[in-house]
């Protein structure tokens, strides 16, 4: 079933364990992911970026995760949109259904320069006052993500301030807030050892109490998936991602959800490298589509195992869009 993405977050936040947000670009995505959530029993966010938007025609997407809920009736699913960059991308991404938007509003619409505190708060209010009437989800982002997705982003971490957090959330009170804290998109986020600033992070719970905390670029990249790649002729040198335990210390202080795009990439890069290496003669998309699926679908299972979202799904009680649009509007 297709749930908001407060009611999944509440959930989470309340019961100290962090959803998996896993992003998609096709049916097989789609499949992987709630064959992983059903599974385990979890709730799960599936991500749709502006790019996987464009990339599948806007309503592909939106018609496969329809489907997967049909299908799985159980799972509570966030449909929700990652990095919206502008009020029209997210009304947009409302207009077909989605039941959570990412206001990212860290950068311009360029996704090269950083906004001032002023316009993301600006833009925040704008996107909240239009999402809430439709009992849609809102989370915002304070601070810059390192690294590139969807051609957009900086290289520079800029660590999000605690003081701005508070004031932020106090302006637009939104449901989930993306905090920066030493992680960042692709491959290779950092060039040794994974250091997070877990101090930031705390003083932010610690001033945010009652606010879900979401991790952006939290891939893992662990390296027996990135040996397969390399293996089976690619070329991925120098890669190094986020250590899971230090995602699990996160949890303990607030963070509800933790994104996850670059580890299925590797995953199912890998599984059909090896299977054109291992098969010359093979041609049927299905006979490598399959393969890539399943491999895509343990890697998310142990995820979510790894947050705590396993076995939480049956505990979320079931709330439609009508109850959570009245909810908005007292």
């Amino acid at each position: 079933m297709l749930v908001p993405g407060k009611i999944v977050l509440d959930h989470a936040f309340a019961n100290h364990y962090a959803v998996g947000a896993f992003n998609a670009n096709n049916m097989e995505q789609v499949q992987a992911i709630v064959d992983a959530a059903a599974e385990t029993q979890s709730p799960v966010f599936i991500q749709v970026s502006r790019g996987a938007l464009k990339y599948s025609r806007l309503i592909y997407l939106k018609h496969i995760i329809q489907a997967a809920a049909e299908e799985h009736p159980e799972v509570p699913i966030v449909m929700h949109l990652d990095h919206g960059n502008s009020l029209e991308v997210v009304k947009t991404a409302i207009g077909l259904g989605f039941t959570s938007v990412m206001i990212d509003g860290s950068l311009d619409e360029s996704g090269k320069k950083a906004l001032s505190f002023e316009e993301n708060l600006a833009l925040t209010k704008s996107v909240l006052e239009y999402a809430r009437p439709f009992g849609v989800s809102v989370e915002a982002e304070l601070g810059t993500i390192g690294g590139v997705e969807d051609g957009a982003g900086v290289k520079r971490i800029h660590v999000t301030d605690p003081a701005q957090a508070e004031e932020f959330v106090k302006q637009a009170p939104v449901d989930s807030l993306a905090i920066a804290i030493g992680t960042s998109h692709g491959a290779t986020k950092f060039s040794g050892e994974c250091v997070l600033a877990h101090d930031v992070q705390q003083e932010i719970h610690r001033r945010l109490p009652h606010t879900p905390l979401v991790m952006h670029g939290s891939s893992s990249v662990p390296e027996e998936l990135v040996a397969i790649v390399n293996t089976y002729g690619g070329k991925m040198p120098n890669t190094k991602g986020v250590d899971i335990p230090q995602l699990q210390q996160t949890i303990q202080h607030g963070v509800s959800k933790v994104n996850v795009d670059t580890d299925g990439r590797i995953v199912m890069t890998g599984a059909i490298r090896k299977f054109f290496v291992e098969h010359p003669d093979k041609f049927d998309v299905r006979e490598y589509m399959g393969p890539a699926r399943d491999a895509l679908r343990d890697m998310i299972k142990g995820r979510m195992i790894a947050f705590g979202s396993a076995g939480q799904g049956p505990k979320i009680k079931q709330i439609n869009l009508e109850q959570a649009k009245q909810f908005y509007a007292r």
